[in-house]
């Protein structure tokens, strides 16, 4: 089993019956079997049904595991062979030859026809207006991330120098973006959800997917990769030559003045459910080593987040401590505390939270 921040998955055999009726293979035929966790909302979701989008992504992509059947409380998936990207070396897929993989792969996604996308939610910024699309995500994560949850955090929050009003302040700050039509978003490409297997990728995990500005999905890609700033600049080169090549240039209007709003917004929204997520990492007998890496984990978002959000004040690695051990010593506050899981992986130390915590 395997369990991350949205579902819990577990990689099972298929009996011969079974991989009859789905037209596999029955010797050594795997699936994927998938379990939401009754989490806290951090990501906007806009296709609530992931099977529905995944019929149409998996007509256009083909290396994307279909979704099989879809229940109630459970969907299974086809399973893609291979390994995640954590746990594959340099000597197997080199940096630039991943890079340029990615952004064939971003390529490919922006190209899936609109027509044949599920429908957006009503209210759904219209094509291109990029404003309204960025105002939509911040709008969000100050709605349905900070005020939904200030209540249970928000001793911490204060703690650790994070305002109440820090994301509806960023929006005032917000420059004018150019319009740039819209596309099919994944939103969540990190090393944990691209699969690697024999030189070739697959990019999987779709249910944060979104129709939305192109620029946003290659922010979300270039934080929570880890490239350092020279890969940052190659994969911003190879993405925007990407576009071209596949005869989309207009996406990559407005790309030196933009991208960074985005990458502001990504190291903005990000402190929220990080910050979160390192406290209910704590266990409940914590040691000092817990609050040490928990610490960590939060300084490392307070410190990306420091010049987006205008943090005023900035708290050593002892002053978060404290205000976790603060936090944490108020078992009525910990225990009301509910659906936030914190993956075993996710435990290694201030690199796990990467992704942003989304």
């Amino acid at each position: 089993m395997v369990t991350g921040y949205h579902n819990s998955n577990y990689i099972v055999p298929l009996g011969w019956t079974l991989a009859l009726l789905l037209r596999t293979m029955p010797f050594r035929a795997r699936v994927k079997c998938r379990t939401p966790l009754q989490a806290a909302e951090v990501a906007p979701r806009i296709w609530p049904k992931e099977a529905e989008l995944l019929e149409v992504v998996t007509r256009h992509l083909k290396e994307v595991p279909r979704c099989l059947f879809e229940f109630d409380d459970w969907s299974m998936h086809a399973y893609r062979a291979g390994r995640p990207l954590t746990e594959v070396d340099e000597h197997e897929l080199n940096t630039g030859e991943l890079m340029a993989k990615l952004a064939d792969f971003f390529a490919r996604t922006v190209s899936v026809p609109e027509s044949e996308l599920p429908p957006r939610p009503e209210g759904w910024p219209e094509d291109g207006d990029s404003d309204g699309f960025l105002a939509w995500l911040i709008g969000f994560t100050e709605e349905r991330v900070h005020r939904a949850n200030r209540h249970r955090f928000d001793a911490l929050f204060e703690a650790v120098g994070i305002r109440p009003h820090a994301m509806t302040e960023f929006q005032k700050r917000a420059p004018r973006l150019l319009r740039r039509p819209f596309c099919l978003l994944h939103t969540d490409v990190h090393r944990a959800n691209i699969v690697v297997d024999r030189r070739e990728i697959a990019v999987i995990d779709w249910e944060l997917a979104l129709f939305g500005d192109p620029l946003h999905d290659l922010a979300t890609h270039l934080v929570r990769m880890e490239y350092d700033k020279e890969q940052q600049l190659e994969m911003r080169r190879l993405w925007a030559e990407a576009m071209v090549a596949a005869g989309r240039p207009e996406l990559t209007a407005g790309l030196e003045s933009d991208l960074p709003v985005y990458l502001d917004f990504e190291y903005a929204q990000s402190v929220f459910p990080d910050v979160m997520r390192a406290a209910m990492a704590l266990p409940a007998q914590a040691l000092d080593d817990d609050f040490e890496v928990a610490a960590a984990w939060v300084c490392r978002a307070l410190r990306r987040a420091a010049e987006p959000l205008k943090l005023e004040r900035a708290p050593d690695r002892r002053q978060v401590e404290a205000a976790l051990r603060d936090w944490h010593a108020d078992a009525s506050r910990r225990d009301a505390v509910m659906g936030l899981p914190v993956p075993d992986a996710e435990r290694a130390g201030p690199g796990a939270l990467a992704d942003g915590g989304l």
